[in-house]
């Protein structure tokens, strides 16, 4: 027994001298493009922390109008005081927005387009002079293995939030993505697209529900809907991308004990925040990446997706399922 204990406290050790190497190794692709930003104006969903308060410190470094659009405007606005002491760029902004209540992205896409003299920039309220442009929209919030619960309008919460609020959002702002373009939609995603189904006949999980796959279910629905938008797109100068950030130390997992004690175990060989925020950047700002729209990337390259994401009539059928949910009409 003391001698296990003893192998099995030197392997441990062994892993934690070598953890700079490995963390190196996982750590994957760099966006090395020095495009600068400045008139650019960005949205990032659930910009507030993790990946999309790194991916908004690159692009207000960047010298971009950034917007985090979050559910907590006061950790977003905390996030967003850090971000403009750490870039010197005043213009990163907070705005209220939460992905479970389609009132609340209507809200949000009615103050983005129109502007209304409710308050400053600084309490997540608009003001009369918003945006008259949109240049890139990173779709990045979501959530992670949920209790079973709905939404506002009685939606999945993990359906409802990591996939239809993403929808609603980018159907409310594509026109002024059109007539800011080139413009760019970057859906975050991840591998665990693989093991995702979209059950038509059950896609509010209540005949059986696993929190687990109906995360795996949102992330394959995040491809697909990027594989039909870009074919919908085609010809008007926006292009769309999917990417899986990779194994990232985020909040996203305060859902799952289990996975929170893994991620501190582990600590040291999963990406940082900034690493996992690479490959979103590298798609909201590389250079030649118009003929690969639609394509799901990770590491900051273009990899292969699941037979599943690539099956276009499934990916047409959810387009037209989710307008019905919504209520709204997309051609």
């Amino acid at each position: 027994m003391l001698a296990a204990l003893g192998l099995l406290t030197s392997f441990f050790s062994f892993l934690y001298v070598v953890a700079p190497s490995i963390r190196k190794f996982f750590a994957g692709g760099v966006c090395r493009t020095n495009v600068q930003l400045p008139g650019k104006v960005v949205v990032i969903t659930g910009a507030n922390t993790g990946i999309g308060k790194e991916t908004a410190r690159e692009l207000a470094r960047r010298g971009a109008r950034v917007y985090i659009a979050c559910r907590d405007v006061l950790k977003g606005e905390s996030a967003a005081s850090e971000i403009r002491a750490d870039t010197k760029n005043s213009q990163v902004l907070v705005r209220k927005l939460d992905l479970s209540d389609t009132k609340s992205i209507r809200a949000f896409a009615e103050g983005f387009l129109a502007g209304s003299a409710t308050g400053t920039s600084r309490t997540g309220n608009w003001q009369d002079d918003e945006e008259k442009q949109l240049h890139v929209l990173i779709n990045n919030a979501g959530v992670m293995m949920c209790p079973y619960s709905k939404t506002a309008d009685g939606f999945e919460t993990h359906l409802g939030v990591n996939h239809l609020g993403h929808f609603l959002l980018t159907y409310l702002l594509l026109e002024r993505l059109k007539v800011s373009a080139p413009a760019r939609v970057v859906n975050v995603s991840s591998v665990v697209h693989h093991v995702g189904n979209i059950h038509f006949h059950d896609l509010q999980s209540e005949k059986r529900y696993s929190r687990s796959f109906a995360y795996c279910h949102s992330k394959l629905a995040n491809v697909l809907f990027t594989r039909e938008l870009a074919k919908r797109l085609q010809g008007t100068g926006v292009t769309t991308y999917a990417v899986h950030p990779g194994i990232v130390r985020s909040e996203l997992v305060r859902h799952s004990s289990l996975l929170c004690l893994l991620w501190r175990l582990f600590s040291p060989f999963v990406k940082t925040a900034r690493e996992g925020a690479q490959t979103s950047l590298h798609c909201a700002l590389a250079e030649g990446l118009e003929p690969l729209s639609g394509k799901y990337f990770s590491d900051c390259k273009r990899t292969w997706v699941s037979p599943r994401a690539r099956n276009n009539k499934t990916a047409e059928r959810l387009w037209n399922v989710s307008c019905e949910l919504l209520g709204i009409q997309w051609e």
